[in-house]
């Protein structure tokens, strides 16, 4: 499933640009990929525009009634959670939050994309790919630094 996902993001600059679904299935098949990988990833990625879309609305809905936010908020995991996702996954999460580079409502389409993703414990180079299509799905693009944690492998790097 991350390698259709991979593709997606490669292939199709922001969420919106991406085909509809049935047309995308077609082109994925046209490219070699397995059809049970095509409709898991599907599924996956229709959950997303769901969740992305309810983000959306909702944050519009709460700018309109100038709901105060607070920033003193503390995201408790549920024990399904902190078993499907692994202290690295949740520390990575934790380590992107506090950054602030991954807002609350992001942060948990995040965690509910990352709860129907297979795997028990989702691997951390899955859960970034996670990230990345949540980023995608809201038209927005990481900055350079959180580019880089996200796609390149910390092997490679030298301390200095």
């Amino acid at each position: 499933m991350f390698e259709v996902l991979v593709f997606v993001y490669e292939n199709y600059w922001r969420g919106d640009a991406c085909p509809e679904l049935e047309q995308l299935e077609r082109k994925l098949a046209a490219h070699g990929f397995d059809p049970d990988e095509i409709t898991e990833a599907l599924t996956w990625l229709d959950g997303l525009n769901f969740a992305a879309q309810s983000a959306c609305a909702s944050i519009q809905s709460t700018a309109l009634a100038e709901l105060p936010a607070s920033n003193v908020s503390m995201r408790v995991y549920s024990v399904a959670e902190q078993e499907h996702l692994g202290a690295r996954c949740l520390g990575f999460i934790s380590f992107l939050a506090t950054a602030g580079v991954l807002p609350a409502a992001m942060r948990e389409i995040v965690l509910d994309r990352a709860m129907a993703a297979p795997g028990d414990p989702v691997s951390l180079d899955d859960l970034k790919i996670i990230v990345l299509m949540v980023y995608w799905s809201f038209g927005h693009e990481p900055d350079a630094l959180v580019l880089d944690e996200l796609c390149e492998s910390p092997e490679g790097r030298l301390a200095h």
